[in-house]
């Protein structure tokens, strides 16, 4: 089966799929001739539905996305004044709800984020979800563990303050690693991919966006994944795929209190050319 086809009694010829083609490989002799593939285009394509996304006419169909399965872009798209306002309230929330987050909102979340892009639409980026807050607590204090075992071995004067105060807080019964978060989502892939690092961090920047949208709050948890590429108990307790590493985890859960400020940020630091 061809993996790209064109439905002629639907195209306009209007050469859309071949200018919006990432990867070159729909080509058309004139405006009098169908878009066609070019000649071991199947060995380039990224699969990145550029052509039946962009298609006015419903005329393209790839083989690896039928067209029933890419639902039609809907009318209500949120203006940019609401997407300025989700952008700019989103807080990092560091005291949670001991209400749990229910398995269909999580998968939503993760549904959701999966459209985040990634580097030549490797779309491989993986999801490691801790829903029991038990053991959100049993990750902190592996990571707790790793703190003490570096105090002695950092020379850094503020790490070892952090490092410091962070442990104390844990023997007085604080979590500031996990800040009682009852779930944590954490984000791997392979390190031979072009773009590791951004992948995850863009994709989890999109379920921490939606997750704002949806009454929800989240947390970097950048302690978490220091110790998660580091500390041998925490790697064998994440137990990832061969070739894997941790790019970045968030905490989850239902906000305890609610912001009614946004404050203030920095100017940007722009070099106009």
């Amino acid at each position: 089966m061809a993996l790209f086809s064109i439905d002629q009694t639907k195209c306009k010829r209007d050469g859309i799929c071949v200018a919006e083609c990432p990867a070159q490989i729909i080509v058309q002799a004139d405006k009098k001739s169908f878009p066609t593939m070019l000649e071991h285009g199947e060995e380039f394509c990224i699969n990145c539905g550029h052509c039946i996304a962009v298609c006015p006419h419903d005329a393209i169909s790839h083989v690896n996305m039928p067209l029933a399965a890419c639902p039609p872009v809907e009318k209500n798209i949120p203006d940019a004044a609401i997407m300025r306002q989700i952008l700019l309230t989103r807080r990092s929330i560091r005291q949670y709800k001991k209400t749990p987050v229910s398995d269909q909102m999580l998968t939503e979340l993760l549904t959701t984020a999966r459209y985040a892009p990634t580097g030549s639409n490797k779309q491989q980026v993986h999801w490691l979800v801790f829903r029991n807050p038990e053991e959100v607590h049993a990750l902190a204090e592996l990571v707790i563990d790793f703190m003490r075992i570096m105090l002695p071995l950092t020379s850094d004067e503020g790490t070892v303050r952090r490092f410091r105060r962070i442990v104390g807080a844990w023997d007085y019964g604080r979590d500031r690693i996990m800040r009682g978060a009852p779930h944590l989502v954490v984000t791997h892939c392979p390190q031979d991919l072009s773009f590791p690092a951004a992948d995850c961090a863009i994709a989890l920047t999109y379920l921490e966006l939606y997750a704002h949208a949806k009454g929800l709050g989240t947390c970097w948890a950048g302690y978490f994944t220091a110790a998660a590429n580091a500390y041998d108990p925490l790697i064998e307790k994440l137990a990832l795929p061969a070739g894997h590493q941790c790019f970045g985890a968030v905490m989850l859960g239902y906000p305890q209190h609610h912001f009614h400020r946004i404050p203030v940020r920095n100017e940007p630091l722009i070099t106009w050319r």
